[in-house]
This record gives C-alpha cells, sequence and structure tokens, in this order.
C-alpha cells in the first residue's frame, strides 16, 4: 500500500533523529521519494512540506529541501543577569554567545510618549517620556533578536544611557551610577508565530516562531528602572534556567 505524506514525513524524521541525515543534509527529492515509496509526485512533495511546516527542513528553491542546522545561543538567564555580569563592564548579551562573533546594528536612541503598557510597569505619571532603546543582535551574520528597552526619561536624559553606547556593563551598569542598579528581575515568555514584519526582520526560515520575552528590572526599594520588550529566533535559542530548591 503506498505511503502517506505524514508517513513518509515521519520516516524522514526518524532518519534525521538518527543522524543519517545530519545538519545541512540535503533531502531526498521527490523523484527519489516517489520511487522509493511507491507514490505520487504530490504525495512526495507533501511530505517534504510537512518537514518544512514542522521546522525540521528548509526549502531552498531551485535546490532541494535541506535539514534544519542548529547551533543554538544558550541563554542562561541566571548568569546573564547577575550583578557580576554587568558590574565588570561586561554586556550581559556577551554572556549568551560566548567567543561567537557578535554584534550590535540598527540602534536607534529617542524619546517618546510611552504605549499604555510601557507606562504602568514603570508607574509613570500623567506626561511623563520615556527613552527608547532599540536595536538588534546579529549572531554570525545572522540577526538572532530584537529588543526595545523603554526608561523613564527623566530619570536618564542626560546621562550616558541616552546615547547609543552607554559604555562599558551597559545601561544596568550606568544605572548602578545613578543609584538606581537593577537588583531584581520579572521576564514573561511566549513563544508564537511571528508577523510578516517580524519573520523580514530576523530573516526567519518559513515555519520558525519566534520567543517573546518581556523583562522588568527593579531595584532594592522596588522602583521599576526598565522595560525591556525582545523578539528571539525559536530556532536559534536553547533558554536555561537554574534554580535551588
Amino acid at each position: 500500500m503506498p505511503e502517506t505524506a505524514r508517513q513518509i514525513a515521519d520516516d524522514l524524521r526518524a532518519r534525521i533523529d538518527s543522524g543519517e541525515f545530519g545538519p545541512g543534509a540535503r533531502l531526498p527529492g521527490e523523484p527519489a521519494l516517489v520511487k522509493q515509496y511507491g507514490v505520487a509526485k504530490m504525495t512526495a512533495a507533501n511530505a517534504l512540506k510537512l518537514l518544512v511546516a514542522e521546522g525540521a527542513a528548509h526549502a531552498r528553491p531551485g535546490s532541494g529541501t535541506y535539514v534544519r542546522e542548529f547551533k543554538p545561543i544558550r541563554r542562561v538567564a541566571t548568569r546573564r543577569l547577575s550583578r557580576s555580569q554587568w558590574s565588570s563592564g561586561t554586556s550581559i548579551w556577551a554572556a549568551d554567545v560566548s567567543d561567537r562573533a557578535m554584534g550590535v546594528v540598527d540602534i536607534e536612541v529617542y524619546e517618546t510618549e510611552p504605549p499604555g503598557w510601557v507606562a504602568g510597569a514603570l508607574r509613570l505619571d500623567d506626561g511623563e517620556s520615556v527613552l527608547v532603546r532599540s536595536r538588534r543582535y546579529v549572531v554570525e551574520g545572522s540577526p538572532v533578536q530584537q529588543a526595545t528597552s523603554y526608561l523613564a526619561a527623566g530619570l536618564v536624559r542626560r546621562t550616558p544611557i541616552a546615547r547609543p553606547d552607554p559604555g562599558p556593563g551597559g545601561v544596568y551598569a550606568r544605572l548602578a551610577d545613578l543609584g538606581m542598579a537593577p537588583v531584581g528581575f520579572t521576564e514573561e515568555l511566549r513563544a508564537r508565530m511571528p508577523s510578516p514584519e517580524e519573520t523580514e526582520l530576523l530573516a526567519l526560515l518559513p515555519a520558525t516562531p519566534v520567543v517573546e520575552i518581556c523583562r522588568t528590572a527593579m531595584t532594592a526599594e522596588g522602583r521599576p528602572v526598565e522595560v525591556n520588550h525582545m523578539l528571539l529566533d525559536a530556532g536559534s535559542y536553547v533558554m536555561q534556567y537554574d534554580f535551588s530548591s
């Protein structure tokens, strides 16, 4: 009995998981699948489309279908946000990428009226503006994250935080210079499919979800000093959380 597209896709996935087809390997094309499984060309095409839709492979027009490569960026939340990280002059972003080539591009710093949810999170009074720091992170030439930070403009307007490069240790080190060192953090995380604009922004492969994180940084007195909205390429990250019981 001819195999269904689902059965062929499952068989190919098992061969990927076993290592028969490694990261970046070209999968059998439609003619090979037609011959091997005794199916119609449409069934073979649908099997490959299933693997692409599920994120196991990606198609290169005119070339074929290839196993998706995954060299993860390990985001260890407890390590990257520790005071020893940013107070030493190292950015928290550097904690994620180790010795891999990285960069920060499309940096924008400006003042504006805050969105309602930001004003609430920062406990701003009516009429208070925010300083926005928007940037995109690139690893080995590929965009992996878009981040936008919001801070009360009245607190940071004439400080290094208002410059594209805030200096060693980044924004948190400069907040510490102002007596507003962040000591507590809350992160809310969810996974979803991206919008077309987000797909273009992060140069995502088809069927790649994003991880959306919103972090609020608090001082020892409980004052919120920064809200950071992050959009991560889920195909590039592993999230690690370390806890003690």
